[in-house]
Parts: C-alpha cells; sequence; structure tokens
C-alpha cells in the first residue's frame, strides 16, 4: 500500500493531519495519497476484520473511505480557521468491494460559504493495480468557523 504523501501546502498540511489523527482513520490504515485545492485522493487496505467473506469489504469501510475523501476534498477550499464536518451523504455500492485496497477519490461539486456539496468514488484495487468502480458518494459538509467574530 502506498505511503502517505508529503504535503508542503501548510493550509494541506493541517488538514492532512486532521484527518490522519482520527481515530477512525487509523483504524482503517487511511493513507493520503494525493491532495490538492478541490480535490483529495485515499487508500486503505483490505483488512480481513472489515470483510463480510473473505476479501469481501462490509459496507461500513468502503462508505468511511469515500467520506473521508469526500469531506477531505471540501476542507481543502476552507479558509485557515475554519473546518467542516459531515452533515448528511449517500452511497451507492455498485460491485463488491474486493481486492488489495480500496482507492477513493474526493472532489468538489459545489463550495459555499456554510456548505459543501461533495463527492468521492471507491475503487476496488486489485494486486496489479486494475482498478474496478465499486462505490460512488454524494455529501454535504458543514463548514464551521473555529475563530467566530465576537
Amino acid at each position: 500500500m502506498n505511503t502517505t504523501i508529503s504535503v508542503t501546502n501548510p493550509q494541506f498540511q493541517r488538514l492532512a493531519q486532521v484527518v490522519l489523527s482520527m481515530p477512525m482513520a487509523q483504524t482503517l490504515g487511511l493513507a493520503l495519497t494525493r491532495i490538492e485545492a478541490g480535490a483529495v485522493e485515499v487508500e486503505i487496505p483490505v483488512l480481513e476484520a472489515f470483510c463480510f467473506r473473505p476479501g469481501q469489504l462490509q459496507a461500513t469501510p468502503v462508505f468511511a473511505v469515500a467520506d473521508f475523501a469526500a469531506v477531505a476534498a471540501a476542507g481543502t477550499l476552507l479558509a485557515p480557521g475554519w473546518v467542516n464536518a459531515t452533515v448528511d451523504a449517500t452511497l451507492k455500492l455498485l460491485a463488491p468491494a474486493q481486492g488489495e485496497r480500496l482507492r477513493a477519490r474526493g472532489r468538489v461539486i459545489d463550495a459555499g460559504k456554510l456548505l459543501t456539496v461533495c463527492a468521492a468514488d471507491v475503487y476496488a484495487v486489485n494486486q496489479n493495480g486494475q482498478e474496478t468502480l465499486c462505490a460512488t458518494l454524494l455529501g454535504t459538509a458543514r463548514n464551521i468557523d473555529m475563530n467566530p467574530r465576537q
């Protein structure tokens, strides 16, 4: 599995630190593989502990990796001092989530002041690196000013 990328942009460094410090990200073995304005790519290994049958993930980790990718992509467009959180998401499963790892590519659909609509496509990646689209997510992130003016 790819290791987490080196991030030089200070805004993206903070986002990467926040995402990777989350207990669920750590439990999933989440790695950031790409981060740029409006787009994030993350990966998780397919672990037997998350499978309902050998080598095939349950929907929960598929949802989680999609949510991390989509909402992190939304976070790349936030001003300093702002954070975001998922308020709504819909996942559509398209194919079995089986392979060596899952790769989710998140993107921003529409960035607003208080809400950002975001999406992610999740790919099952086999040992040869071949991708199969297995899920897609459409979500909404709430943008939160952590330094409100008094």
